[in-house]
């Protein structure tokens, strides 16, 4: 029987862990993957129990982003499913942004693509040192539009154009200085920091943390409105269904550089 794609188990504490489940792949998202992480945030976020949501991810890396075939096949798609793919992905981050219960994400190996965007929409990040970060999705033709609003607020647009743009990889020390992780452990000690974390966000009133997170993001002007999500949607299925985008999914699966890449 195959195992769902992202597992759900909530212990007596209240404490609900979602485990990102595709390790074939390094937890690439999938149509698949958005749904059930879709699905799960809802659900949670109606159960009076749960009192607080851990997201981490099995096997060797949290969140490898994009399954590249999926969006290859998505973008030979008709254009209303095309459409519906870039929504279903933001919606899946939005989702877990304004979940009015507090989010741990808890990151190993590589946080590549969307999965910056899931750990930017999480209200506290605990990092390996070993762990990698990248938003690498123009590399390939594509971009990261709607993700843009949760990075934006955790590291801020200045970075956001440094690595949005140029693909770096940075490590778990940079990460933190930007402001994409709260803390870093060593490898193997999640679980370890996660303790006080959690020490803390369970002697909270469950109210009062919930008015207090979605206060402080409508202070910022965090919460995004539907139409601007509406345009960065159309934004990021456009850009899917271009002929940059084509080019960089078959120089992905040809294994060579792109045409725009310099020889």
């Amino acid at each position: 029987m195959t195992e769902p794609v992202v597992l759900c188990a909530v212990d007596a504490r209240g404490v609900a862990t979602l485990t990102l489940n595709r390790p074939e792949v390094n937890n690439a998202y999938n149509g698949e993957m958005l749904e059930a992480l879709a699905q799960h945030v809802g659900r949670l976020a109606d159960d009076p129990a749960v009192r607080v949501l851990v997201l981490r991810g099995n096997g060797r890396h949290f969140q490898a982003g994009a399954d590249l075939g999926w969006l290859q096949a998505v973008s030979r798609d008709t254009p209303e499913a095309n459409l519906a793919a870039s929504r279903l992905t933001g919606g899946a981050v939005r989702g877990l942004d304004s979940l009015a219960k507090p989010t741990v994400a808890l990151v190993h190996g590589a946080c590549v693509g969307g999965g910056t965007g899931v750990v930017a929409a999480c209200d506290v990040v605990v990092a390996e040192r070993s762990a990698t970060f990248a938003i690498s999705e123009v590399r390939w033709g594509v971009a990261a539009t709607v993700i843009f609003p949760q990075l934006n607020q955790a590291i801020g647009l200045r970075n956001v154009r440094r690595y949005a743009q140029t693909c770096e990889r940075f490590g778990a020390d940079e990460a933190r200085r930007i402001g994409l992780v709260h803390e870093v452990c060593e490898p193997g000690d999640l679980d370890e920091a996660l303790a006080p974390v959690l020490d803390g966000l369970l002697n909270a009133a469950p109210g009062a943390l919930a008015v207090s997170k979605l206060s402080a993001m409508r202070c910022a002007g965090a919460p995004v409105p539907d139409e601007e999500f509406e345009r960065l949607v159309r934004e990021h299925a456009d850009r899917r269904q271009s002929g940059e985008a084509a080019e960089g999914f078959a120089s992905f699966h040809e294994r060579r550089k792109a045409g725009w890449a310099p020889v």
